[in-house]
This record gives C-alpha cells, sequence and structure tokens, in this order.
C-alpha cells in the first residue's frame, strides 16, 4: 500500500483529467457495441442452465437455496472471467501501434493504467445486474442494499484483477501467446479453489487451506452473505478487505509496468 501511494504521490496535477480522457476513450467501443455484452453472457447462462439444475439434482436440497449458493458463485465468475481477460484488448493495441501513440500523448502514464481499470467496473456491473436480474423469475431473491454492495465489491475486485491483466499484456508483448498461457493457467484454479462453483467444505484438506488464502473464495463468501441479506457478517468485511487487497496490488504493479512500458 506504501508503495502504490508512493507511486501515485509523483503524479503530476492533471492526473484526474487525464484519467477521466482514459476512461472515456476505453468505453466508447462499449457504448458503441453494447450488444457485446450480451454476447459475453453466454457463459455465464450456460453454467446457469446447465449446471445449476445438475447442483440441484444432486445436493437434494430445495432448488431456492441452491440458487441462492449457486448464483453469487456465477457473479463472481462473471467478474473473473471478465477483468481477467481484458489485458487482450492492450495486446491488440500494441500489435496495432494505437498503445505507442498513446505513450507519446501529453498524459501522465498511471493515468493510461487506472483510466483502463476504472473502465472494467462498467461491463461488470451492467453484466452482474443483467444476470441476477435473471434468475429472479427462478426463484432468486437478492436484496437491493446486498445487490448493490455486491456490485461495489465486484467492481472493486474488477478493477484489480483487470489491472493485473494489463500488467501481463505488457509483459509478454512480444509473446502474445503466452498471455493467454498465463490467464488460463492462472484463472481456473483460483476459481475451483474459490468454491464458486462447488462446496469445498467436503474436499481433501489441502483445498480447504488452499481456499482460506485464495481471496477469491473471500469474495464469493462475502457476496453470498451479501445477496442473503446478511450484511453484518464477518465474511463481509474479509471479501471487502480481499478485494481492497487485490485492487491495491493490481495497480501498484500496473501503474509500475504502464510507466516502464516503451
Amino acid at each position: 500500500m506504501t508503495a502504490l501511494t508512493a507511486t501515485l504521490t509523483d503524479r503530476d496535477t492533471h492526473l484526474p483529467r487525464d484519467i477521466w480522457n482514459v476512461f472515456r476513450r476505453e468505453l466508447q467501443p462499449l457504448l458503441h457495441d453494447p450488444f457485446s455484452l450480451i454476447f459475453s453472457l453466454v457463459q455465464p447462462v450456460i453454467f446457469l442452465g446447465l449446471f445449476g439444475p445438475l447442483l440441484i439434482g444432486s445436493s437434494g436440497d430445495p432448488a431456492l437455496e441452491v440458487l441462492a449458493w449457486f448464483v453469487p458463485g456465477i457473479l463472481v465468475m462473471i467478474a473473473l472471467f471478465g477483468a481477467s481477460a481484458t489485458g487482450s484488448n492492450l495486446l491488440y493495441e500494441m500489435q496495432t501501434g494505437s498503445h505507442e501513440r498513446t505513450l507519446v500523448a501529453p498524459i501522465a502514464r498511471s493515468s493510461l493504467l487506472i483510466g483502463r481499470a476504472l473502465k472494467e467496473m462498467v461491463p461488470i456491473t451492467v453484466q452482474v445486474a443483467v444476470i441476477a436480474l435473471v434468475t429472479i423469475p427462478f426463484g432468486f431473491q437478492p436484496g437491493i442494499p446486498g445487490m448493490l454492495l455486491t456490485l461495489v465489491l465486484l467492481a472493486i475486485f474488477g478493477i484489480g484483477l483487470g489491472a493485473l491483466s494489463y500488467a501481463l499484456a505488457l509483459a509478454s508483448r512480444k509473446t502474445d501467446w503466452m498471455f493467454w498461457v498465463v490467464q488460463q493457467a492462472l484463472i481456473f484454479p483460483l476459481m475451483i479453489l474459490s468454491g464458486m462453483l462447488l462446496p469445498l467444505e467436503q474436499g481433501p484438506e489441502w483445498m480447504r487451506v488452499a481456499a482460506s488464502i485464495n481471496p477469491i473464495s473471500h469474495i464469493v463468501g462475502a457476496s453470498r452473505a451479501l445477496l442473503a441479506g446478511d450484511l453484518g457478517a464477518p465474511v463481509v468485511l474479509g471479501g471487502f478487505a480481499a478485494a481492497l487487497a487485490l485492487a491495491a496490488v493490481g495497480l501498484w504493479v500496473g501503474i509500475t509496468a504502464m510507466k516502464k512500458s516503451h
């Protein structure tokens, strides 16, 4: 956190304006093609439609209880897959030379990372809200305060993970295939060891230990508590702490990588 503060203190006085301009620039493709958001929901809809009934049938629990447990995990999965892949956009910009042009622009380099990371809040928020609304007719009943806090939690999570994804893109700019190798090698173990799709309580001890140090498992637990209306649960505090820590580390790593890029 101290390193992040030190990194931010050397910004120029126009940093907020630069961040806003980068944010608007990154948001333009999304505004021009909003249907891309809908297409990106295919994967979570498949999980809901195929994995959900399987989980209901195998657990023997009432469908409403299973949905209350399963849907929050799907919402976190949306943020996880969406934010972790955002570095591919930067890879495309580096291949086309667009990124190099932004580097010589009279703006703070840190704004290039922060503006991009903040933009990730928009698609994640829209996608999570759409999936939550789609599941309401099937019995999923989130409270409005819990839903809003979950959106805030996942937005913070998305900022940190998106910043790390951009840093990975900068590190693999000369071997772009390496970006997807590292992203895929990390994303699936983190997903499985978070308990977002299957409970880990009956798993082996090493998996439970791994889940306890996996920040995503704390975010999943906080989302389930929030959407169940248990806003004051200790797991909620743990989830926000994990998301904020990930955001701080992600921004520090990303800003450092962006300042060193050329």
